[in-house]
């Protein structure tokens, strides 16, 4: 993966200095919000041990299940609630109301992230 740089030109002092101008290489950082970090990864978790439930099963038996929370973010609540019951746990045969309702109360306020920071 490529670093994303920036250079940084110097002020020049004299005439000589302006034909030649000084170049500094920097690194562009972006300050993340932690609070917001730590917050999605509790729902992750969150998620993780509800499955374990749902699906009475250890870690390696539960379905390929992938939930999208940039991707559920982007529905309207109604729409998120069709995606989960209809698309995503249809396997499930346990009632999932609860783990869904749940999970839609947990991702309220939650920001979308960039693509730089997802997987």
């Amino acid at each position: 993966m490529s670093q994303s740089r920036v250079m940084f030109q110097s002020p020049t002092r004299d005439k000589e200095d302006s034909e030649a101008p000084q170049r500094r290489l920097g690194k562009l950082t972006v300050k993340y919000d932690r609070k917001d970090l730590q917050r999605r990864l509790d729902v992750e978790e969150w998620i993780d041990s509800q499955l374990h439930l749902l699906f009475d099963c250890e870690e390696d038996d539960i379905p390929e299940l992938e939930i999208d929370i940039d991707e559920l973010l982007e529905l309207s609540d109604c729409e998120r609630r069709s995606k989960l019951q209809v698309d995503l746990l249809c396997d499930c045969g346990k009632p999932k109301e609860n783990f869904i309702d749940g999970l839609l109360y947990r991702i309220k306020g939650l920001r979308k992230m960039s693509g730089t920071l997802r997987k």
